[in-house]
């Protein structure tokens, strides 16, 4: 088994897969890196061959916990990072993994701040970033992001942490990993039933992530016809009662407008 490896998700024919591909490439420390899509296509292949990739082929329709989790499977690691597509990763993403996974051999769950792209631009006011790096404060303090009860309560008024910038540790996790039936709260459920296992969440507040946002992908597809609204206020009612959730998805919808803009 490999110490790491990089599961990219493919889905279609994504214009900014080869530079995710390409930052993976980069890394200061030499990655392993493969490639798994249930929407096969000769754009998906070329580019694999072009950069020495390996291909898996997940048969059925599209779905992202399937996805996911097909990904997940076939990385032969005991740390592994589902890319996403759209996404980039910084150079030193890798190098600070394994160095965070050497101090804490604890560790299930690594995760990084990230800067927000809205198709090729930074965005550098966003609210919604703001927020959840308040929200992983209690994530920071080593002496408590093994807690439990620390690591939901992270999770309470929202999920901090930023998906595709997570590394799961396959060894101490097992098989299956995303078991929820949501579609963009999937990462949320998932992270609140791992922080009830023994175990560390380690967030880098450095960015180590190009998170972009843009009319093709899932993120804005969910918040078009209100998936993310629906799934969200089933989320916070697992931690609050509904005049609370009333208030918070109040503040909710106004901060991710930027997204939507």
């Amino acid at each position: 088994m490999k110490k790491h490896v990089f599961a990219i998700c493919a889905y279609k024919d994504s214009p900014y897969l080869e530079a995710c591909i390409r930052s993976l490439k980069q890394q200061t420390v030499p990655a392993d890196v493969i490639l798994c899509t249930s929407t096969p296509s000769s754009y998906i292949d070329m580019l694999a061959e072009s950069w020495d990739i390996p291909v898996f082929v997940r048969k059925g329709p599209s779905d992202i916990r399937d996805d996911w989790e097909f990904a997940y499977h076939m990385a032969d690691g005991d740390l592994v990072t589902i890319a996403h597509q759209d996404d980039m990763y910084h150079r030193r993403y890798k190098e600070i993994l394994l160095s965070k996974a050497e101090k804490y051999p604890d560790m299930t769950l690594f995760a990084a701040d990230y800067v927000l792209v809205r198709d090729h631009d930074l965005v550098m006011r966003d609210k919604v970033r703001l927020v959840k790096k308040l929200l992983r404060i209690p994530l920071r303090v080593p002496a408590l992001n093994s807690a439990g009860l620390v690591k939901k309560a992270a999770l309470m008024f929202g999920n901090p942490i930023c998906c595709p910038s997570c590394t799961y540790r396959k060894e101490l996790l097992g098989e299956p990993l995303f078991e929820s039936q949501y579609k963009y709260a999937l990462d949320w459920d998932t992270l609140l039933r791992l922080a009830l296992w023994e175990g560390r969440f380690i967030c880098e507040e450095k960015p180590l992530l190009y998170y972009r946002i843009h009319e093709g992908n899932a993120t804005k597809a969910c918040m078009k016809d209100h998936r993310r609204e629906a799934e969200e206020r089933a989320m916070f009612g697992r931690f609050w009662p509904d005049p609370a959730v009333n208030l918070i998805m109040k503040f909710y919808q106004k901060a991710y407008q930027s997204y939507e803009d």
